[in-house]
């Protein structure tokens, strides 16, 4: 793999974005997602959310993990401020799976705990995970993220077919990301 480089995406990453994360959720949310809906024209569908929010980013940032001269290995999207209690949102970090477990995914995060601290009106953060996505709680329990609620899963899109009967989020917070990663 070639050294990794970040940087922040613009509207002309869109497709890549949404590749990347069309193929994240078929690999690990198939159970909680409809297989209907992941089988489906995802792509198209992350295409249309991608291209939206990277035409718009105005109280958010996304940035991408790249290597090999613009290859997309990684990406993170946070929206600041987005709740009044817990903070910004990590709305989605999404690694290629060929290169989980190399560092790409904290170094995404330690990215978005940075925006967060020079860019939100506070420093706390907060994602939501799949209940059943252990590798993942696993990687935000390392990262020094505590569980402090459990929520059903929305429905993408607001559609509830696209769902498989209610699974569960969790809810994980850093009351304070210059403490990012320190468990």
């Amino acid at each position: 793999m070639g050294s990794v480089e970040f940087r922040s995406a613009g509207i002309e990453d869109a497709e890549q974005v949404a590749w990347l994360h069309a193929d994240s959720w078929r690999r690990h949310y198939r159970g909680a997602y409809s297989d209907s809906f992941l089988d489906g024209d995802i792509d198209a569908d992350r295409r249309e959310v991608w291209s939206k929010r990277l035409a718009g980013q105005s109280g958010t940032a996304t940035v991408l993990a790249e290597y090999d001269g613009r290859r997309l290995a990684g990406f993170v999207h946070v929206m600041f401020d987005h709740d009044p209690q817990w903070g910004s949102l990590v709305d989605n970090l999404h690694v290629d799976y060929r290169h989980h477990r190399g560092g790409i995914g904290t170094r995404l995060m330690a990215r978005a705990a940075r925006a967060v601290s020079e860019q939100a009106r506070g420093n706390a953060m907060y994602l939501w995970v799949l209940e059943q996505n252990t590798r993942a709680r696993d990687f935000y329990r390392a990262a020094g993220g505590d569980c402090v609620e459990t929520s059903t899963v929305p429905p993408p899109g607001g559609d509830p077919t696209r769902l498989n009967g209610t699974p569960i989020c969790l809810r994980i917070t850093w009351p304070d990301v210059t403490l990012f990663g320190q468990a």
